[in-house]
């Protein structure tokens, strides 16, 4: 019996002992280098999120055809804005096919545009910040009301993470400034000068002639750019009658200064008019602009149709034909 109450004793004390030990918390292990890297590694290179994702066709096709997948799938890292198949499918019919015919040239510059050295998170980025890109010139980004854009192209999906990286999904192509400055003069270009809309939109016959016999044709279907006025063969035959055949009588006179007086120097668009303004015409008089309850008028006669864009300016047609007040 007294034995086993000096075990019982020892072991109180024992007890009592080990719980006056102060503890010591182990530190945390770290990970080593090669967990990391496997982690990582599970992700993915940017390449591989983007073949697998499955909405990235043409983008994969155009950097294989570039010879950029090996870059790409390098050590890093790299940002990239990926444009989807989407994107590249609103850009103008036939252009993705003639960029992979030339890889090695404008498909080359228009990816590196997309590709930024370094790993930046949407947490870095801030309104009107610019960032270089692998191609050499800069993207400039903007944040408004919490939406995200690079360029003019919106960012949809945000910090994709790869081994190599990260991804930002956008729903456009951006261009390089000298890539988008030709794709914008071949756009123009295919839209025709101010001339050539008026002979093929048909209700301007008269005004064709006339610019045909002033010997007009030439100068706007020049470099511009040139905001015309352009009135209506309704208009044109509103005139007091005989009015057009006597003008065509003399066509460097009066009717040279008519024509002229619908013509401004520039392209000026339907949101730059207000009401009240005036604006100089390539005769030398002034135009003057009305806008009441959304009718916009120019010295009277009424703009019925606005903003037609050409590949050396923009027409807007009128109701009537205006004259100098020399006229």
């Amino acid at each position: 019996m007294k034995q086993m109450r000096l075990w019982a004793g020892l072991l109180v004390v024992a007890l009592t002992m080990t719980a006056c030990v102060p503890v010591v918390p182990v530190p945390a292990q770290p990970v080593e280098p090669a967990e990391a890297e496997e982690a990582s590694a599970e992700l993915g290179t940017i390449v591989d999120i983007a073949v697998g994702a499955g909405d990235f066709n043409t983008l994969v096709a155009a950097v294989t055809a570039a010879g950029l997948a090996e870059t790409l799938q390098g050590e890093g890292p790299f940002t990239v804005f990926a444009p989807t198949d989407a994107a590249f499918a609103a850009l103008p019919e036939g252009t993705v096919e003639a960029l992979l015919e030339d890889p090695e040239g404008a498909l080359t510059d228009i990816l590196l545009y997309h590709v930024v050295a370094g790993k930046v998170m949407s947490s870095d980025l801030s309104d009107g910040m610019t960032a270089e890109t692998v191609q050499g010139s800069s993207i400039t980004v903007g944040i408004a009301d919490g939406v995200v854009t690079i360029d003019d192209a919106t960012v949809v999906v945000a910090d994709i993470e790869a081994s190599n990286g990260v991804i930002h999904v956008i729903d456009a192509v951006i261009l390089p400034p000298a890539e988008e400055e030709a794709a914008e003069e071949e756009a123009a270009a295919e839209l025709g000068t101010i001339v050539d809309i008026a002979v093929d939109a048909g209700d301007f016959n008269t005004l064709v002639a006339a610019i045909t016999a002033a010997g007009l044709v030439e100068t706007l279907q020049g470099e511009g750019p040139f905001t015309v006025f352009a009135p209506t063969d309704a208009a044109f035959a509103a005139l007091p009658e005989g009015t057009v055949e006597a003008l065509l009588e003399d066509p460097e006179g009066a009717l040279t200064d008519i024509l002229l007086y619908h013509v401004v120097a520039g392209e000026v668009m339907s949101g730059d008019l207000s009401d009240g303004m005036t604006a100089e015409t390539v005769q030398g008089s002034s135009i003057t602009v009305g806008i009441v309850d959304g009718v916009v008028t120019i010295d009277g006669a009424t703009v019925v149709a606005a903003d037609i864009e050409a590949s050396n300016g923009v027409i807007h047609v009128i109701d009537a034909v205006i004259l100098p007040l020399a006229e």
